[in-house]
């Protein structure tokens, strides 16, 4: 299972040249999600799987070869995880408000296709963390800072042993907790996301 973000322009056709390029590249998509829409432009995610004797390279110069069509992001992606949105993480936070915390994480990574998700707390130590999240001092977790508004970072390679470089997303919650989501190599979060993410945290009470 394969995870290509595209950016397009926002005209009529242009998704429909998108899939079609895809599909004449031995891709089969199995889901597309509007991520951004801008002045003259959108950005998607497309979740698919290749025919086995295809190439990503193959799938990636058949976007690129389209009029303003440009691939920002390519990547594995969980066959087991399928696709959530943020209501579907809200309503579950809402109807177990005892776990709103655990749903919160484990939900983002699979929400804004990210690899972890971690909360901490007032104390700037990890409270939560989803299943692949690093394991972090006080010290480590201070890269994250500032803790007070949202915000996008990128660590170099190297920032923790053994991990590469990594665009973490940072937002507030109430009780002058944090929380964190990563993606190691990428992409970059948008600015749509981290108002997303943004949200979704103020609501996990």
């Amino acid at each position: 299972m394969l995870l290509l973000r595209v950016r397009l322009p926002d005209r009529p056709g242009s998704l429909g040249a998108v899939a079609t390029a895809m599909g004449t590249a031995g891709a089969d998509i199995s889901a597309i999600e509007i991520i951004e829409k801008g002045p003259g432009y959108a950005i998607n995610d497309f979740r698919l799987t290749m025919a086995p004797d295809a190439l990503p390279d193959t799938l990636i110069s058949a976007c690129a070869a389209l009029e303003d069509v440009r691939v920002l992001w390519l990547s594995h992606y969980p066959e087991n995880w399928g696709l959530a949105s943020d209501i579907d993480t809200l309503n579950e936070m809402t109807a177990h408000p005892d776990r709103a915390l655990e749903i919160l994480v484990q939900s983002v990574p699979v929400v804004f296709h990210a690899q972890w998700a971690l909360v901490l707390d007032a104390d700037r130590t990890v409270v939560q963390g989803s299943a692949l999240a690093p394991e972090l001092d006080r010290g480590a977790c201070e890269l994250f800072a500032p803790f007070d508004e949202p915000h996008v970072l990128d660590l170099p390679e190297g920032w923790l042993p053994g991990w590469g470089e990594t665009w973490v997303a940072v937002t507030p919650m109430p009780g002058d907790m944090a929380l964190v989501a990563g993606r190691l190599g990428g992409p970059e979060f948008l600015e749509s996301e981290v108002r997303r993410l943004h949200h979704l945290a103020a609501l996990a009470q």
